[in-house]
């Protein structure tokens, strides 16, 4: 049996297929969903759709410009006329259409996805922006998403599982970050649960031998890891896929050399592990924490990214001192480190700008100034408070309020809203400061402050600084 998994960006071994996708434009009648039924053929080479709408929809499109050279067989339903796709958009008789039928070249798909030359033979990888058809979804507007699978065949899609049927997933409106895993065939999956969450995770079939239950472990201290943040994990049902790659491009020989967070119709995080080595080697990267911090805050526009980028690099250092896999020196010298590579890179920018170009050139000012402003933001909060408000509680209340969120946010909209969050604002004043100015944040005198002097690339830790105590209480475990 075959592996199939949907999305650039994920691979390894098992009998895993592609998932479901659908991608059209527009309004379902309020409170109900549009239907949609994917069957997959035993051989996997075809994926073939039926979509019921709750109104005529005259808009369905695709995000990637290739998925119409995929398209097979598409067809109105009541008349059986055949229509046509454009460059992303299908073409639709004029008062658009109650019902699509339509099948997807599965194999062809997967052979233009260039991940498939690093894969086990039993694993394709097939993006959904390749063969996803479906209405733009708003507001409450859901698609009701249906599996036909063969026999030993299982899925495993971002989307809410309902308990009426076998296979049957809620898609809603999201931020649409990328493309979403979702994962057809034989794979190992779990729930594990953390406070406040219970996250499925899904490991890949790899030809060496790896225990489910040590990478169930993994991925559970990795969530809570995050929880120490604010005592709760901020999405109540995200999903881990964990992808055995071996040694990765970007990452070399890393235990887990590559991650990300795609939200879309869910949050899903995918990490890379190097299945060559043992799953004891995992718990020390820091790139499986910050992933999973990301989702401490709404998906923010790429302009803005800076910001997203550098809460969640601040917290990678600071949550993995409070789990014990950093020390307090340890977790300090890495973010001067930081500091100092941010500073260095593209002097001449300002955060804003930088995240506007040339992610190459610009990566150290984007995650690192976005890092010094989370540190700023995190010593004023408890400076003033007496420690007992901080970044931390903050982001809690945020995710009271407002997460997971279904919808793009913009860097001064989320600034505004933690300012609404305080008794004094801060967040806009920070903006207006550091956003457009070129240059790097002036953490220097703050680290002075903090007790953190950098001899010569040494770090030294003094204890009778200013503000020692507010060091101390950023890093510690309680």
């Amino acid at each position: 049996m075959r592996t199939i998994i949907i999305n650039a960006c994920c691979y390894r071994n098992a009998a895993t297929i592609v998932a479901a996708g659908l991608l059209l434009v527009g309004e379902a009648a309020a409170g109900v969903p549009h239907e949609y039924t994917i069957s997959v053929d035993a051989s996997f080479e075809r994926l073939h759709v039926e979509a019921h709408f709750t109104n005529r929809i005259e808009r369905i499109s695709a995000r990637s410009r290739d998925a119409r050279h995929f398209l097979r067989d598409l067809r109105e339903c009541d008349s059986g006329d055949r229509l046509t796709a454009g460059t992303r958009r299908l073409r639709l008789p004029r008062g658009g259409v109650n019902c699509i039928t339509y099948a997807v070249d599965l194999d062809r798909a997967a052979r233009a996805e260039r991940l498939n030359r690093r894969l086990d033979p039993a694993n394709i990888v097939v993006s959904p922006a390749l063969w996803m058809w479906r209405p733009e979804l708003g507001g409450e507007e859901e698609i009701r998403v249906r599996f036909r699978l063969p026999d030993n065949v299982g899925v495993s899609v971002p989307w809410q599982k309902l308990p009426v049927a076998d296979n049957t997933y809620l898609l809603k409106a999201s931020p649409e970050s990328g493309d979403a895993i979702a994962v057809f065939g034989e794979f190992e999956s779990t729930i594990v649960s953390v406070p406040g969450a219970a996250i499925e995770v899904t490991l890949l079939r790899s030809q060496n031998d790896i225990d489910f239950d040590e990478i169930a472990a993994w991925a559970r201290a990795v969530a809570g890891n995050v929880v120490l943040a604010y005592g709760r994990f901020p999405n109540p049902e995200a999903r881990i896929v964990v992808i055995p790659v071996g040694s990765h491009r970007w990452g070399g020989d890393s235990p887990v050399p590559f991650g990300r967070v795609v939200r879309d119709g869910g949050e899903t995080i995918e990490l890379l592990i190097n299945d060559r080595r043992p799953v004891a080697d995992y718990y020390d990267e820091w790139e499986p924490t910050h992933e999973l911090a990301h989702l401490m805050l709404p998906y923010l526009h790429r302009s803005q990214r800076w910001i997203s980028e550098g809460f969640a690099t601040y917290y990678q250092n600071v949550l993995l001192a409070r789990a014990g896999r950093y020390t307090e020196q340890d977790a300090w010298r890495r973010l001067v480190a930081g500091f100092g590579r941010g500073r260095e890179s593209v002097p001449a920018l300002s955060p804003n700008d930088a995240a506007g170009g040339s992610e190459r050139s610009t990566r150290m000012k984007i995650y690192w100034s976005g890092a010094a402003l989370a540190l700023i933001a995190d010593v004023e909060l408890r400076r003033k408070s007496n420690d007992r408000e901080s970044l931390d509680s903050l982001l809690g209340r945020l995710q009271h309020c407002c997460l997971p969120s279904a919808r793009t946010w913009s860097g001064p909209e989320l600034f505004q809203k933690l300012d609404s969050l305080l008794d004094e604002p801060l967040f806009m004043k920070l903006y207006a400061r550091y956003a457009d100015t070129p240059g790097f944040p002036a953490v220097e005198p703050l680290l002075m402050h903090l007790g953190v002097a950098d001899e010569d690339g040494n770090v030294e830790l003094r204890s009778n600084a200013e503000l020692a105590h507010i060091r101390r209480s950023i890093t510690a475990s309680d």
